[in-house]
C-alpha cells in the first residue's frame, strides 16, 4: 500500500510520553497511517518528505479567539486601557462590520494561525452589527482548508441596558436562538474528522441575559454541541454578579445549567479554590491566554493550580486587538514561562505547556479522540518547525524544551487534513495577497468610524 504522504528523519512529539527520535511518520486519506523510527518500515509513499531532524508535533489548537479584532489591532486610542475602557473604545468601532470585513479579518487571522503552528481553531464571533457574520467566517475556513469551530456569540444588554456595547452590535433573544438554529442546521459537522463545526458562546455573563444562558443549554443539550463564554475574567464581574443575582460568576453560571462536561470557559482568573473544585468535577475545561491577559493587565489563570485540581486546560490567543498577534507558538511559550514565574523552575517544562496547547485544546473542542496527537488514526494536523541554526547552535539535548526556549520558532510546514497548507514557512493561499490588500482597506473603513464619534 502507498501513502499519501511521508515525514522521514524527524523528532515526532506523538503524544504527552511518547517521543521517537530519527522517525518517521506517514499520512493517509486525511488520517495518521502510521509511524515508527525504523526506516526500513516505513511504507511507499506519494511524496515525501525529509525533516532534516527538526520536531514535528500535532498541530495547535486554538481554544479561544476573536478573529475580527485583526481589523483594530495596536489601535493606539485604547491600547493602555483597562479590560473595559478597551471595550467600550472598540465596540463603536466593531458595529461597522460586515460580511466582507468578517471574511477578510477571518482569513488572515486563519492563515496567520497556520504560519503560527495552529490547525484547529475556534473563533467566538459575538458582535453582530449585520446577519450572516459567520457565513462569512466559514466560507473564509473552506477556502483556505483550515479546520474550524465556529462559536455562535450573543449579547442583549446595550449600553442601555446597562452593558459596555452600543445598541447596534447587540440582538434580542429571539433573533440569537433562531440562528443558532440555522447555523447548527447549515454547517454543524457532527462526523468525525469534520472539518466545521458550531458551538453556542454567550459572550459572558454580564452581556447577555440568562433566557439566553439557560436556552443556549438546552439547545446545546438538543444538537449535541459544545458551549462556551468568558468567565471570571475580571473583578468587575463579580462585583456585577453580585449586584443582579447575588451570586459569584461560577455560582450564576452553575444556576443556569452550564456547569457540564460540554462546556469550556475562556480566562477562569478569579474563582474560589472550592469553585475550582466543583467545575473540575463536572468535567468543564478552560483556555487559559497568557499573551492578552498579560497585555491587559487583568491577571491570568493558574493553569497548573488548575490542571492540578483536575481541569483540563486549552490556550487561546483570544482577541486580534489585545494580543495583537495569532501565534499559538507564543502562547504556548508565554504559557510556560508563566508558569514557571509563579510557581518556580520545577513546576513547568515544555511538554507541559505543549500538552495544553493540544491534548488541552482537543479537550476544550471535545475532540481529544482524534486531535492534539499523533497516534495513528488521528487527524493528520501536523507541524514541522522552523528555526534557524544560530538559535539552536548548543541545543543538542533536549528538542521539545530548545522549541520553546530557544525562541523564535515558527511553522516551516503546516498541514491540515493531510493537506500542506504552509511550506518553507510560506502559505500557499495563491490570492493572500490580495486578501491582504482588501483587508487593509477594511481596516481602514472601520478605523476611520472614530472620527464619526
Amino acid at each position: 500500500m502507498t501513502v499519501d504522504l511521508l515525514i522521514t528523519d524527524a523528532y515526532i512529539y506523538v503524544d504527552h510520553g511518547h517521543e521517537i527520535a530519527g522517525g518517521w511518520i506517514a499520512i493517509k486519506d486525511g488520517r495518521i497511517h502510521s509511524h515508527g523510527q525504523d526506516a526500513q518500515a516505513a511504507p511507499q509513499a506519494h511524496r515525501t518528505i525529509s525533516a532534516h531532524g527538526q520536531l514535528v508535533t500535532p498541530g495547535l489548537i486554538n481554544a479561544h479567539h476573536h478573529m475580527y479584532q485583526n481589523l483594530t489591532r495596536s489601535y493606539a486610542p485604547v491600547t493602555n486601557g483597562t479590560l473595559f475602557e478597551w471595550l467600550q473604545g472598540l465596540y463603536p468601532l466593531w458595529a461597522g462590520l460586515d460580511e466582507e470585513s468578517v471574511y477578510l479579518s477571518t482569513f488572515i487571522a486563519m492563515v496567520e494561525l497556520l504560519m503560527g503552528g495552529c490547525t484547529t481553531s475556534m473563533d467566538h464571533m459575538y458582535v453582530h452589527p449585520k446577519p450572516f457574520l459567520i457565513d462569512a467566517q466559514f466560507r473564509a475556513a473552506r477556502e483556505i482548508g483550515f479546520r474550524f469551530h465556529a462559536t455562535r456569540g450573543s449579547m442583549t444588554r446595550s449600553v442601555e441596558d446597562g452593558g459596555l456595547p452600543p445598541a447596534s452590535v447587540v440582538q434580542d433573544e429571539d433573533t440569537i436562538l433562531a440562528d443558532s438554529e440555522r447555523l447548527v442546521a447549515k454547517f454543524h459537522d457532527a462526523s468525525p474528522g469534520a472539518m466545521d463545526r458550531v458551538a453556542l458562546a454567550p459572550c459572558s455573563l454580564f452581556s447577555v441575559s440568562e433566557r439566553i444562558m439557560r436556552e443556549s443549554a438546552m439547545l446545546a443539550d438538543k444538537h449535541d454541541l459544545r458551549l462556551h463564554t468568558h468567565l471570571a475574567e475580571d473583578p468587575d464581574e463579580d462585583a456585577y454578579c453580585a449586584e443582579i443575582y447575588g451570586c459569584t460568576p461560577t455560582e450564576y453560571f452553575e444556576r443556569v445549567g452550564w456547569a457540564s462536561p460540554r462546556s469550556w470557559v475562556a480566562h477562569y482568573i478569579y474563582p474560589s479554590s472550592a469553585e475550582i473544585d466543583r467545575l473540575a468535577h463536572a468535567g468543564v475545561c478552560t483556555a487559559q491566554c497568557p499573551c492578552s491577559n498579560m497585555m491587559i493587565g487583568g491577571g491570568s489563570a493558574d493553569a497548573m493550580d488548575l490542571r492540578r485540581r483536575g481541569m483540563r486546560v486549552g490556550l487561546g490567543c483570544d482577541g486580534s486587538a489585545s494580543t495583537d498577534h495569532a501565534s499559538m507558538w507564543l502562547e504556548t511559550r508565554m504559557a510556560l514561562l508563566l508558569g514557571r514565574f509563579r510557581h518556580g523552575p520545577h513546576s513547568m517544562s515544555a511538554r507541559d505547556a505543549l500538552d495544553m496547547a493540544t491534548r488541552g485544546g482537543a479537550a476544550c473542542l471535545g475532540r481529544e479522540d482524534e486531535l492534539g496527537h499523533l497516534r495513528p488514526g488521528a487527524c493528520a494536523d501536523l507541524v514541522i518547525w522552523k528555526m534557524s541554526d544560530i538559535a539552536l547552535a548548543g541545543a543538542l539535548t533536549d528538542p521539545v524544551e530548545a522549541w520553546l526556549r530557544c525562541a523564535p520558532a515558527v511553522a516551516g510546514t503546516t498541514i491540515v487534513n493531510g493537506r500542506i497548507l504552509v511550506e518553507d514557512g510560506v502559505p500557499l493561499m495563491s490570492n493572500l495577497n490580495d486578501i491582504l490588500r482588501a483587508h487593509t482597506r477594511e481596516a481602514r473603513r472601520i478605523q476611520r468610524l472614530s472620527d464619526q464619534i
